[in-house]
């Protein structure tokens, strides 16, 4: 066997288990594993720098798709999907990710890189730092302000590639919604942003040089199908165990992985 096409499958295998299960236990999309794991790999395989963030980016938001639907199938039978939010947020949050998603096909790595080690350093503050029980607003915005955030929450995720869940879940949270219900809830955003945001990355990276065997423009197709596969076993058990172990001591721990792993995005963008 070829041995890049090992470390390839190994690499793939790993953040496939791994996203999977965070997705489910945090509600915030496996993409935040699943990014960073793909641009090292592609960075390995030698794909052409100007576009493996873009192919990263958007193969995560492909196996998003899944994982959302895997997740948000164990949330509801546990009962605590609040699918009223998800029917008013569901427009906003897809019209922000097509527009985020072509939005990234227009700029370079070096900036998909910052956008997404500085939005992954604010979650990894917000899991680490912030108290559950903190609250800013009685319920959750309507009208043109629940647009706005909706929107701007599905044009930062489509960006970053990941499924929204970690924004979703601190709004909801802040707006006096329970923890478990807010990330019940926030499983269901991430299908919304990565449907329309796949399309764009597949449309804006169509006729894009340098982009590895087998992708649909920003979409690797082996990917997708190797990940989707994967992230779908183990998001259930992920989705299982957030209604059963202590989230915060979980939450501040994985912090610290997510701040590294930033820290480490952050300088790929500046060397």
């Amino acid at each position: 066997m070829n041995p890049e096409l090992f470390w390839f499958a190994l690499g793939l295998t790993a953040a496939g288990l791994v996203a999977g299960f965070v997705g489910g236990l945090f509600g915030i999309g496996g993409g935040i594993v699943i990014v960073p794991a793909l641009y090292f790999v592609f960075t390995a395989l030698g794909v052409d720098e100007a576009v493996r963030m873009h192919v990263a980016v958007g193969t995560s938001l492909s196996t998003i798709i899944a994982t959302s639907w895997r997740s948000l199938a164990a949330h509801t039978k546990a009962g605590a999907v609040d699918f009223a939010v998800l029917r008013s947020w569901t427009p906003w949050i897809s019209l922000g990710a097509l527009i985020g998603a072509v939005t990234a096909g227009a700029v370079n790595t070096e900036v998909l890189l910052i956008i997404f080690g500085g939005g992954l350093l604010l979650i990894a503050a917000q899991m680490g730092l912030a108290n559950p029980n903190w609250r800013l607003f009685a319920e959750l915005p309507t009208g043109m302000v629940r647009a706005f955030i909706a929107g701007v929450l599905g044009l930062l995720s489509a960006m970053m590639g990941i499924g929204g869940g970690a924004i979703g879940v601190t709004v909801m949270t802040l707006c006096g919604r329970p923890i478990h219900q807010a990330v019940a809830t926030a499983s269901g955003f991430g299908a919304a942003i990565a449907i329309p945001a796949v399309i764009g990355y597949a449309v804006t990276g169509w006729t894009r040089a340098g982009l590895p065997p087998f992708s649909l423009g920003f979409v690797n197709v082996p990917g997708f199908i190797f990940l989707a596969l994967l992230t779908t076993l183990t998001a259930p058990v992920g989705a299982r165990l957030a209604h059963r172990l202590p989230q915060l001591t979980l939450k501040r721990a994985f912090a610290v992985v997510l701040a590294l792993l930033a820290a480490n995005m952050l300088r790929e963008a500046f060397i």
